[in-house]
């Protein structure tokens, strides 16, 4: 962990109604569209609470890690758990390639200077925003690639989904859903379900990763801070679950993509 990449926030301590009206917020926004929130929470984790780069993405898996855990059984409510485990090789198709990707991805993000992690988590942000209008606006049909074309396929889309989880500490659904419709042929519900499969192993190989050296500190050094947040993702996430269908993806969509951009630009000049 570079010098550079301090424990604690930037700024003074935040009181925890501030911090679980924050997390709420995020959770209220992910669930709205069937997400968790974390490329949200990542900016608001640096911008407003004044973390660094990499402690930010840090305690940012840390909480994706929690609402995963709890949307995986909500979820299997709505996909029956057979139907699922029916669908099994998709799910090893993409962990072939994600795991790896979530090593490399964090082994990456703790050798890069701080510059360089705002410049790149900047650049994926924008990544995030085409992925969330894609997926919420385009009818996705399939690719129908032969058997030979699609593992290999899947395992490189698998990679890049776990590299870009691991750097900026996401679940990854907002790529893994569009990829497992567009390549395997799934529904957007039971892809829904197969990529919170995919994204619980992948987290925990870059948690494995980051806690290999010093930067994994951080989330000792604020744990209190990543609970009540978390909590406040999950309360929100419910609320934002139930808010479903209320606001027009015509109009929440290029909102919350124009959010992101926002937060890519802040980034990008974030010295």
């Amino acid at each position: 962990m570079s010098s550079d990449q301090g424990l604690a926030p930037l700024r003074s301590a935040p009181s925890a109604p501030v911090v679980f009206g924050a997390g709420a917020a995020i959770g209220v926004l992910g669930g709205m569209i069937g997400l968790g929130g974390a490329e949200f929470r990542l900016p608001l984790l640096i911008g407003l609470f004044g973390f660094a780069a990499l402690s930010a993405v840090i305690l940012n898996k840390a909480m994706s890690l929690v609402v995963v855990l709890v949307a995986l059984p909500a979820r299997l409510t709505a996909v029956p758990a057979a139907e699922v485990a029916a669908r099994w090789p998709v799910a090893v198709n993409l962990l072939a390639g994600s795991l790896l990707g979530a090593w490399a991805g964090a082994s990456w993000a703790v050798r890069m200077r701080s510059a360089t992690l705002y410049k790149v988590l900047a650049a994926l942000m924008v990544l995030m925003a085409a992925a969330l209008v894609l997926t919420h606006t385009a009818t996705l049909g399939t690719l129908d690639l032969p058997l030979w074309a699609q593992v290999p396929a899947g395992v490189v889309a698998g990679f890049g989904t776990g590299v870009v989880a691991a750097i900026m500490g996401v679940a990854g659904g907002e790529l893994l859903i569009p990829t497992i419709v567009l390549l395997f042929g799934q529904d957007i519900k039971t892809a829904g379900s197969l990529s919170l499969l995919v994204s619980l192993p992948t987290m925990l190989v870059a948690f494995a990763r980051y806690s290999r050296d010093g930067s994994f500190a951080v989330l000792g050094a604020n744990l209190g801070f990543t609970a009540v947040m978390a909590s406040g993702s999950v309360a929100g996430a419910v609320l934002g679950g139930l808010l479903l269908g209320v606001f027009p993806d015509v109009v929440l969509i290029p909102a919350l993509a124009v959010i992101l951009l926002v937060s890519a630009a802040k980034l990008a000049r974030h010295d």
